[in-house]
């Protein structure tokens, strides 16, 4: 098994979502000794926005492409191969301003594209991302999965939206939420989540006695 690990939280060591979500991978390899792990940091290792030379450049045929053109494809190209070689994803983000970090929507922005993520047909789009599953592990100061709030929630909803259009239906939330409350609920938040993330490893684990 590929993991592909996606870490967006600006809060570095302090950054809930990338402790949970980094000890899922660590628990998903350690279940199967065999898997491979990539860990993109999207903090460290930003991708730069979109701009004229991707809009443009990504329509252009290789050889045809500016030096630049070429340069921020290839930015693109790395980051999609990385999503087509991957058998399971984990995204990590922060909630902020009611939707993911900037940094993951960035990265979203350079693994859609028209005829390498997703295509038109006759029968409108097709994602051309399959057989993956995915993981968005999300921390959030509030509560956003029930109650009055959920209304506000545009990260869940966003990313289920745009990785089902590519073809990523397969996907589960671990919430990591209510870490704004105070030491407890921090404390409550990571056991939950921890839980959760234990459940998904024994899951996987299984699995592989199976398939050995």
């Amino acid at each position: 098994m590929s993991i592909l690990l996606v870490t967006s939280s600006p809060r570095g060591a302090a950054s809930h979502s990338t402790k949970v979500a980094t000890d899922l991978a660590g628990k998903l390899v350690a279940a199967d000794p065999s898997s491979t792990l990539v860990v993109r940091d999207l903090v460290a290792n930003p991708l730069p926005h979109i701009d004229p030379d991707y809009a443009t450049g990504i329509y252009t045929p290789a050889d045809a492409r500016t030096p630049r053109q070429a340069e921020v494809v290839g930015v693109s190209d790395v980051a999609l191969d990385e999503v087509f070689a991957a058998d399971t994803i984990i995204l990590a983000t922060g909630f902020i301003n009611f939707n993911i970090s900037s940094t993951l929507k960035s990265w979203v922005d350079h693994i859609a594209r028209s005829g390498r993520s997703f295509a038109y047909g006759e029968g409108g789009p097709k994602g051309l991302v399959t057989g993956k599953k995915v993981y968005i592990v999300l921390a959030s100061g509030g509560i956003y999965s029930e109650g009055a709030a959920v209304q506000m929630d545009h990260a869940v909803p966003y990313l289920r939206s745009v990785l089902g259009f590519l073809g990523m239906t397969d996907v589960e939330v671990i919430r990591v939420e209510g870490v704004g409350v105070g030491a407890d609920a921090v404390a409550a938040a990571l056991t939950k989540a921890t839980a959760k993330v234990d459940a998904i490893a024994a899951t996987a684990a299984e699995q592989v006695a199976v398939a050995a």
